[in-house]
């Protein structure tokens, strides 16, 4: 994997600054998902529903396959069409495990479920295949456990880390009657290499690029800042009001200045 590089007097600042970002955004509201820790935090040890989005990298299925392990939901839900990150979910997918059995258009989904048997022969309850962003992941997976008739007062979400706590953000809005469980796919933390540049201390199973992973980073804040622009009451609504660390804003910045490239566009495409 390659290294993030560039012209910089103080690598270890630009590395802090990332893992501001990363720290805020990839929410965990409990250490471990295991029986125990549901029951010290929310006073259950099972979880109505667990969902996994397809957004994330292919760690996301290791994550679900040990929920499944620790019983830690009534029902499993993989959620996931197409959308801006599938191509490289497809590509990776295909690199670390060949002998994978999806279709070239498979959905994120459909790459999740079968690495899910593959590797550990495990099956979900239910997969969501049409939904192309963070927003109709979670009206998607909300009508579809309501078709179902299942019972969701309590739901895990586990999201890419970049994307997790919008994802929260969104269910809150969508589902103000459900207790979102946020548990981020990953923790990555960013470290300088002898002679410059950033690599990941540990870097988990299909992790993104890092200069991929910068933009997905870059592009969140301004997401979920409630101004005319953000996703919240104040802009777009598709979220539910956040008030945005200043220790966060102020890394973004320094980021920004640093790197003008990195702040990410929403891709039309994959509007709804």
């Amino acid at each position: 994997m390659t290294s993030l590089v560039g012209k910089t007097e103080n690598w270890v600042s630009v590395a802090n600054d990332i893992n501001t970002l990363a720290a805020y955004l990839g929410m965990r509201d409990v250490l471990e998902l295991t029986q125990d820790a549901l029951q010290s935090r929310y006073g259950f040890k099972q979880a109505d529903v667990m969902a996994l989005f397809g957004g994330s990298i292919l760690a996301g299925g290791d994550v679900l396959a040990e929920a499944m392990h620790a019983d830690v939901a009534r029902a499993y839900v993989i959620v996931g069409g197409a959308g801006h990150t599938t191509e490289m979910l497809r590509a990776k997918a295909r690199s670390l495990c060949p002998d994978l059995d999806f279709v070239d258009d498979a959905t994120e989904s459909e790459i999740f479920s079968a690495y899910l048997l593959r590797t550990y022969g495990l099956t979900p309850n239910l997969l969501e295949m049409h939904s192309t962003n963070c927003g109709n992941n979670i009206t998607n997976l909300r009508d579809l456990l309501n078709e179902q008739g299942i019972k969701h007062d309590s739901l895990i979400l586990s999201q890419d880390a970049t994307m997790q706590r919008r994802m929260v953000a969104g269910a809150l809005k969508e589902m103000p009657s459900t207790t979102p469980i946020a548990f981020a796919t990953y923790e990555a933390h960013m470290i300088v290499q002898e002679g410059g540049g950033l690599i990941y201390e540990h870097a988990p199973r299909g992790m993104w690029e890092p200069r991929r992973y910068l933009t997905l980073l870059m592009g969140e804040i301004p997401r979920l800042t409630d101004d005319d622009d953000g996703y919240g009451p104040k802009g777009r609504g598709f979220i539910v009001h956040l008030d945005v660390p200043d220790q966060v804003k102020e890394s973004w910045e320094r980021l920004r200045k640093r790197y003008p490239w990195s702040v990410r566009r929403a891709d039309p495409r994959y509007a709804g």
